[in-house]
């Protein structure tokens, strides 16, 4: 029998590969909204991160949204982020 291929996508922050259950999307929508996608199923361009604030925080350090996104995240997006990766 054969065995299902587990999807690998590399995290913007530590830039390690890992299954794609195990990271967090976040999506720029085709309205240019960015945001967090916990389904993974948002229409848009996706960059993907640890479920870890320190990951999001050293992509944002590094600029790595915007490479993905062709722009950098607003604060206030940023800080949306930050909450729902906190679990407030």
């Amino acid at each position: 029998m054969k065995q299902k291929k587990t999807p690998m996508r590399q995290c913007c922050g530590c830039n390690e590969m890992k299954p794609k259950a195990e990271l967090v999307r976040i999506v720029k929508s085709p309205d240019g909204e960015i945001s967090l996608d916990l389904s993974s199923r948002k229409n848009g361009r996706g960059a993907y991160i640890c479920k870890n604030l320190d990951c999001f925080t050293l992509a944002m350090k590094k600029k790595a949204f915007v490479r993905a996104f062709g722009e950098n995240i607003s604060e206030e997006t940023a800080k949306n982020i930050e909450g729902e990766l906190k679990g407030e």
